[in-house]
C-alpha cells in the first residue's frame, strides 16, 4: 500500500523570488475523478506523465497510488476526459535533508505559491526554510483538486 504525508504551506512571495533556485518544470494536472473520498488524477509534468489515484484524507495522510505512463497519452487524458484542471511551475529543493515541492501556479490560480514535504511519518520533525510562511495542511481550498474547480482568483468573490 502507497501512502502519502504531506504537510502544505504558503510561500512568502519576496522571499521566494529572491530564493536562487534551479529551472522549474512544468505541469498540468487533469481530474478524471474527485470525491470525498477518492482521487483520479492525471498529470503531465515536462516529458513525464502520471496516473494517481488517492484516497481520503486523514490527518495528514491518505493513501497514493501513482504510476508512469507516456506523457502523450496524459496529455491525451487530461484534454479528452480531465473534469477540471490545476497548471503550475514546480521547483525541487533540497533543505536541511529534506525536499520541498514549490509550485506556482498560472491560469486562475496565478498568485498562489504553495510548498509541500512528505515525511515518513506525521510527527517527523523538520526545519523551514525562511520562505515558508502559514501551514494550510488541514485547508481543503488548497488542495490541487479543489483549486482546479474553485481558483484562487475567485475566493475574494
Amino acid at each position: 500500500m502507497g501512502l502519502e504525508i504531506e504537510r502544505k504551506f504558503l510561500v512568502d512571495h519576496e522571499k521566494w523570488k529572491k530564493h536562487k533556485k534551479r529551472e522549474g518544470t512544468h505541469y498540468r494536472q487533469g481530474y478524471l475523478l474527485d470525491q470525498a473520498n477518492s482521487t483520479i488524477r492525471v498529470r503531465s509534468a515536462g516529458k513525464k506523465g502520471f496516473i494517481t489515484i488517492k484516497g481520503s484524507t486523514s490527518g495528514i495522510s491518505r493513501k497514493e497510488f501513482e504510476y508512469s505512463i507516456p506523457v502523450k497519452e496524459a496529455i491525451e487524458l487530461i484534454d479528452g476526459f480531465a473534469k477540471s484542471e490545476v497548471e503550475k511551475i514546480r521547483y525541487r529543493i533540497r533543505y536541511k535533508g529534506k525536499l520541498w515541492e514549490v509550485d506556482e501556479f498560472l491560469g486562475d490560480n496565478d498568485g498562489l505559491i504553495m510548498a509541500e514535504i512528505e515525511l515518513q511519518s506525521e510527527d517527523e520533525a523538520f526545519e523551514k526554510p525562511t520562505w515558508i510562511t502559514r501551514e494550510v495542511s488541514d485547508d481543503k481550498r488548497y488542495y490541487n483538486s479543489y483549486l482546479s474547480k474553485k481558483p484562487f482568483k475567485t475566493w475574494g468573490k
